[in-house]
Order: structure tokens, then sequence, then C-alpha cells
């Protein structure tokens, strides 16, 4: 299994969140997962919500086409993406390496 797979025309992403991180960022793939550091911490939801405007910003995308579909309370979470408009390289280099598309 890998990190991602597409839904027609929307993408599946498969994340582990690392909370109150000094950056916010992503960092690399950790077994089938995508490995995304957070600056807020895990509390009243603002560590999701940090997670997809950083997504958003990330897709080119408005950060209500991010859908959290589980993983709420969880360091571990599906995203889907609706849409996206641009891919970023760790998914176009990831799919180049492992012939995903």
């Amino acid at each position: 299994m890998t990190f991602y797979r597409w839904q027609a025309e929307d993408l599946v992403l498969f994340v582990r969140v690392q909370p109150r991180a000094s950056r916010a960022g992503i960092v690399s793939v950790h077994g089938d997962r995508l490995k995304v550091k957070i600056t807020s911490a895990p509390v009243d939801g603002q560590a999701n919500a940090d997670l997809c405007k950083l997504f958003a910003k990330v897709f080119g995308i408005a950060k209500s086409q991010i859908i959290l579909q589980s993983g709420q309370t969880s360091r571990e979470k599906c995203l889907l993406i609706k849409s996206p408009k641009k891919l970023p390289d760790f998914i176009t280099d990831y799919g180049k390496i492992h012939g995903s598309s």
C-alpha cells in the first residue's frame, strides 16, 4: 500500500501527524503514511485545521476541498483532496519511482 490513491479525480492521502513541532511541513514517507509536522497542539481541532490549511496551500485549493475522512482524534489520518489543482513533487516523484499514477 502507498500513502495515496486516486478516487476518480480526487486524491486520498494517508498521513501521520506530529503535533507541536517547531516547524510545519511535509517531512517524508514513513511506511505507508506521509509524515507531516504541525506546530499547533491537538486541542479543539486546531491541529486538524492547520493540517487542512497546509494541504490546501500545497495542492492549490480551498480548505473546504479537503475532507478529513478518518482520524479526527488520532495521529494517523485519511484525507480526501477534492480535485487538486497542482500535484506537489512528493506525489509526482513517488509515482515515477513506484509506478503509481
